[in-house]
């Protein structure tokens, strides 16, 4: 009989100790560890016999079998479709629209004759049939109000869906481990089995996660690790537009996004989403510069926005809303140095409008022009769009797929277009292109330096 011990692990990042914790010494959180039990096999519970490996040669591989869920966005992200015994993890903030998403899927898939299996672990059936009342979702769904994963396996088994929701990991339980649900233990060993069910039923799992406070998905990182896929939401609460995003994907491109606006019905694919990020826009005024960003294979128009203003603080606050800091920061940096532009004395703000995050290098150049345009308050000629990558000294270099960039930027109007020097293989009638070498010389040519 295996022996019985237990250990102290990290609810944070999964980190084990012998004794408890004031903090981890790993991730550096404090109060997180909780104590465990832990299972000591025997030296012939331990024992296994070895396996012929196979020649790489001699498997046989078949392209991966896609099914659609119905919603173009959602198929735009997952690469085409839910892959048959994939994994895939739903994470996002409380509210955000997780459960609404993977409802109206199960819908469209229980429309067309798919077997689905919701388990339902946050709501009971009640609540899951009035939301699929409001969204309109077909009826053809099998609801499992369940949060003991062995229940939850065994009814899988049994009914063998095409598609199983798990609403939410963290709610689930296995009963021959002592922690509380969605501990590490618990999320780890509860995946574990989903996992298997995905990999030796080919069943599609669909896992819905929590995030913290931090904005990180909850649980063990080998969450991340064990799932095949990980759809995250990206957007406020408080507004409309719902930006959902792959940041892992083993069967297609993890830089597609869908856009979708939340309305009383649901979730409702966008499909003109540069006219949405763009709508309110007020033209003429100092602080504000649009972007061409891509997202995938998709150009998306974004305003770039930039407040400067003194300050009356002894530190003075570099604040950035969907843009990484240390980008503005390093932009602010190149700006005084290498064009004279003084921010030290001033509180700088920086957003990207419509809620959506640009982590791509082609945002160095509306970056600087909007902060230049803020400190200077004059601003960028109505009309104009840029992107391009910043350097240290000053030098301004190209971003990827520049004639598509140019091509959105003209159909939805824009006259002029700002970019690094380069190679334009065509250039759209009605936009005219300007291709300075230096930021300075960018900011002297936008209007927003004499």
């Amino acid at each position: 009989m295996a022996k019985q011990r237990t250990s102290w692990r990290c609810q944070q990042c999964g980190y084990s100790a012998p004794k408890w914790l004031g903090r981890c010494p790993d991730c550096g959180e404090y109060a997180t560890f909780v104590e465990e039990a832990v299972a000591v096999a025997s030296a012939a519970e331990t024992h296994a016999a070895a396996r012929t490996p196979v020649a790489l040669g001699d498997v046989v591989a078949s392209a991966a079998q896609r099914t659609p869920t119905g919603i173009p966005e959602f198929d735009r992200v997952l690469g085409g479709g839910l892959v048959r015994g994939s994994l895939v993890l739903v994470a996002g903030e409380p509210g955000i629209g997780k459960s609404t998403l993977l409802l109206q899927a199960a819908g469209a898939l229980g429309d067309r004759g798919s077997r689905v299996l919701y388990v339902c672990g946050e709501e009971s059936a009640e609540q899951v049939k009035l939301r699929a009342q409001r969204i309109g979702a077909s009826d053809g769904i099998s609801l499992l109000p369940e949060t003991d994963i062995a229940t939850v396996e065994a009814t899988a088994l049994a009914e063998r869906p095409a598609l199983l929701i798990v609403d939410s990991i963290q709610t689930m339980a296995d009963r021959e481990l002592s922690g509380v649900p969605g501990s590490v233990g618990q999320v780890r060993a509860c995946a574990a089995r989903l996992m298997r069910i995905a990999k030796e039923e080919g069943v599609t799992v669909l896992l819905v996660g929590h995030v913290t406070k931090e904005g990180v998905i909850a649980g063990p990182r080998v969450l991340e690790h064990l799932v095949d896929t990980v759809i995250s939401f990206e957007g406020d609460r408080d507004h409309t537009l719902r930006i959902v995003r792959a940041t892992k994907n083993r069967f297609g491109s993890v830089s597609e996004i869908g856009i979708f606006e939340m309305e009383e019905e649901g979730l409702k694919a966008v499909g003109q989403p540069s006219g949405a990020l763009l709508a309110g826009r007020t033209e003429d005024v100092a602080g504000s510069c649009v972007m061409v960003a891509v997202e995938g294979s998709r150009p998306i128009l974004v305003e770039v926005q930039a407040l400067v203003t003194p300050s009356y603080l002894q530190m003075p606050r570099r604040l950035a809303t969907g843009i990484d800091t240390a980008r503005v920061l390093q932009v602010l940096a190149v700006l005084e140095r290498r064009a004279g532009l003084a921010f030290g004395p001033h509180d700088v703000y920086v957003s990207v409008a419509g809620g959506i995050r640009i982590s791509e290098p082609g945002i160095d150049l509306p970056l600087a022009l909007a902060l230049a345009s803020a400190r200077t308050d004059r601003p960028v000629p109505s009309g104009t769009v840029a992107f391009g990558e910043l350097g240290l000294t000053g030098e301004l270099r190209g971003a990827r797929q520049a004639d598509t960039r140019l091509r959105e930027a003209a159909r939805l109007g824009f006259t002029m277009a700002i970019l690094a020097p380069g190679r334009v293989a065509s250039v759209t009638d009605g936009i005219s292109v300007a291709q300075p070498r230096l930021i300075a010389d960018a900011l002297v040519g936008a209007g927003v330096r004499g």
